[in-house]
């Protein structure tokens, strides 16, 4: 049996960089294998109709957009200060990709 990539992530808790559909607070209800590419649908915390897929092994190793487990705002802030100039998490959904072919169906 092959070693599964992530294997926590499913149920993890993760924090966007920027407002994200108007929430920062999501978590990880599904995930994907797709050949080498590993996709997660996140969930925002306080609301379950905002729902996404990404590119889990390539975005949520990005400390600038996301941070694993629930931060506050304060601490959002903080990271700002000491790390200006960030792309934000709603920029890494870029509207001009297309959806991953398993998602069209």
């Amino acid at each position: 049996m092959k070693k599964q990539k992530f294997p926590h992530l499913l149920g993890s808790k993760w924090t966007a960089g920027e407002e994200t559909f108007g929430w920062r607070h999501f978590q990880v209800v599904n995930r994907k294998q797709v050949g080498d590419q590993l996709f997660a649908e996140l969930v925002a915390a306080c609301d379950p109709q905002v729902r996404f897929w990404i590119n889990a092994r390539v975005l949520l190793r990005q400390r600038n957009l996301w941070r694993a487990g629930w931060q506050s705002l304060q601490e959002q802030q903080q990271r700002q200060i000491i790390h200006p100039g960030s792309a934000s998490a709603a920029d890494s959904l870029h509207p001009a990709q297309p959806a991953p072919a398993w998602k069209r169906e």
